[in-house]
């Protein structure tokens, strides 16, 4: 190979890590935007429907927020262990869903990274403020403090999210297919498309 030629392969690899580099920054700010908004509106609905309810309601939310950080958990692991090929077939068979579910694998670095740190990130932080404000309720239906309360709420909080989200990480290494499958028939109710 002449030294034109080496030049030319150096610039071109050069030319596609900084087109790579950029892309990755570019991602950065964008999940950092997402986060900021999708925090902000998770935590003022949160805020807003746990004003004023009582335990049975604060429960309820802090039960759906921990199934939801388990839920995209499931989705983010089930998209980086996915295989493309029946996706494939599905598609050639038109089959709803099926092209969303290769799009989320052909993403599956930013679908994961959006699924298991943006959603599940913030739906820890909002389970554990809602937990703060459990335990505030029942000291205060109590009439005395108790680190105990605090404790054991806090202890069955992660429990439950740390035992789900194993739990769910077995299910979707083992179920990709599926699990991907109902998100792509999810995905493809919004989408438009015929199929």
């Amino acid at each position: 190979m002449d030294a034109d030629g080496s030049n030319n392969k150096k610039k071109s690899e050069k030319d596609k890590k900084n087109k790579k580099d950029g892309g990755r920054a570019r991602w950065a700010v964008q999940v950092f935007c997402i986060s900021v908004v999708l925090s902000g509106v998770l935590s003022f609905a949160s805020g807003e429907v746990l004003e004023g309810a009582g335990l049975a309601l604060a429960f309820a939310v802090l039960a759906v927020f921990i199934a939801l950080g388990i839920v995209f958990d499931i989705i983010g692991v089930a998209v980086t262990a996915a295989d493309e090929k029946p996706f494939h077939s599905m598609a050639a068979h038109r089959i709803p869903g099926a092209k969303e579910a290769l799009g989320l694998i052909r993403k599956a670095s930013k679908v994961s990274s959006f699924c298991n740190d943006v959603v599940g990130d913030i739906c820890g932080i909002i389970s554990g403020s809602t937990a703060a404000v459990i335990v505030v309720r029942i000291q205060s239906a109590l009439s005395f403090r108790s680190a105990i309360i605090s404790l054991a709420i806090t202890a069955v909080v992660s429990g439950l999210t740390i035992g789900g989200k194993a739990l769910g990480k077995a299910f979707a290494i083992d179920k990709s297919t599926a699990v991907l499958q109902l998100v792509g028939r999810f995905l493809h109710l919004f989408s438009g498309r015929k199929a």
